[in-house]
């Protein structure tokens, strides 16, 4: 009856898909969803390197309880990759149920490995009873993911939009373009620094600057593999020759990741950072954890943007509860919540135009902070390269510069 039943769900999807149309919803299947997960406890494979999102996590999973009878177990990764090195672990050993697994917080590299080995269950994404919500046409980047279709594999669940923070008081005239920011760097040694890649942060970081060093961008859209590799990359190691002797410590160390740029920040070694929330300086700020003059901005060309996943492996013990805690992640009361600046402040999914005005009202009430910017003062998102870019370019800084000089 379960393998008939996610068959079904998923089935209705992919006709629905192909016909060109909106998934129907299900109401029937999904209250037998709804039955199936009840008693079930979530596994869920999510990055645990902040407070804040470990704490939201945890809220979530109480409302899952409440709401559905479901647990939620927060497994906290420092990298995803792990996960997803579980899963074709377990594949390889025949574990093809009752997988450790049941959902995982992606986007990238590592949805993209998952997609080509089949190691996802889906699509299931249009079947969620809160899917008609997510506004698709407004942010089409919840249907692509790093240039690739999520075909329901994945259900959308925040926007980011990388921001440049900064301390207004020392900082009055941000850089609003890489060449600024390169000349800023030369101008300011010491004060500024990105995480150590292969962390998610810093490569984004690697993946802003060779957009903003290349005449025709475009070439990232195609695999690495499809390009002329070493010219594409070339201006983006000259220009971080030019500026790592001026970095913080000269280049020869990096923070680990985004919390520990963000305490350099904060510690007021460095005056300019960076974020992919564009709501993480004014949840700081909120929280006495920054100081109230800092500010965010983005380049006037824009800067890059994505939405992060939840999906579900081909193999997992719990798939229903695995869905009903995605089509919760979609409940209007729990993306304001996310959204709040005191709570996370991502992104919503949401289209606001698409919910009942008790729900709507959730979003406009929010304040989004002082350093937060408005959503007209957001600029350009842009497209995210294909995987393949951040895994040659992270690979390849790690040879450049990873080791102690």
């Amino acid at each position: 009856m379960r393998r008939s039943l996610l068959a079904g769900i998923s089935a209705l999807v992919l006709a629905a898909t192909a016909a060109g149309e909106a998934p129907a919803q299900a109401g029937a299947e999904w209250d037998d969803i709804l039955a199936a997960a009840r008693g079930q406890t979530v596994f869920w494979h999510a990055w645990g390197g902040d407070p804040r999102i470990n704490a939201f996590i945890a809220s979530v999973g109480e409302e899952l309880q409440a709401r559905h009878g479901v647990g939620l177990e927060h497994v906290r990764l420092a990298d995803t990759a792990d996960a997803v090195t579980r899963v074709v672990s377990e594949r390889a050993a025949g574990r093809d149920s009752g997988g450790a697994v049941d959902v995982i917080w992606i986007n990238g590299a590592n949805f993209a490995a998952m997609r080509e080995q089949d190691l996802l269950f889906g699509p299931f994404a249009g079947a969620l009873p809160n899917w008609p919500l997510v506004d698709t046409e407004a942010n089409p980047a919840v249907l692509v993911d790093f240039t690739l279709p999520v075909e329901g594999f994945g259900s959308p669940w925040a926007v980011f939009q990388m921001v440049f923070e900064y301390d207004s008081a020392t900082v009055p005239e941000p850089p609003r373009s890489l060449p600024a920011l390169r000349a800023w760097i030369a101008e300011n040694p010491g004060r500024f620094t990105y995480p150590q890649p292969p962390d998610f942060l810093g490569t984004t970081f690697l993946k802003q600057a060779l957009h903003g060093v290349l005449d025709d961008p475009a070439v990232l859209m195609q695999p690495a593999q499809e390009a002329d590799y070493a010219a594409v990359t070339a201006p983006l190691w000259d220009f971080l020759d030019e500026i790592t002797p001026n970095l913080w410590r000269q280049g020869r160390a990096y923070p680990a990741n985004e919390p520990a740029l963000a305490q350099l920040l904060a510690d007021g070694e460095i005056d300019i950072g960076f974020a992919f929330n564009p709501g993480r300086a004014s949840a700081a700020i909120a929280d006495g954890e920054l100081q109230d003059s800092v500010r965010t901005v983005v380049f006037d060309a824009g800067t890059l943007a994505n939405s992060s996943f939840l999906a579900i492996p081909y193999n997992a013990a719990n798939r229903e509860g695995a869905m009903v805690l995605a089509n919760l992640i979609l409940d209007p009361a729990i993306q304001a919540r996310a959204q709040d600046p005191g709570v996370l402040g991502f992104q919503t999914v949401l289209g606001l135009d698409r919910l009942t005005p008790e729900d709507r009202a959730r979003f406009d009430a929010l304040d989004l902070g002082i350093a937060t910017l408005a959503p007209d003062e957001m600029g350009t998102g842009l497209d995210e390269p294909h995987p393949s870019w951040m895994t040659r370019i992270a690979e390849d800084w790690v040879a450049r510069y990873g080791t102690a000089r």
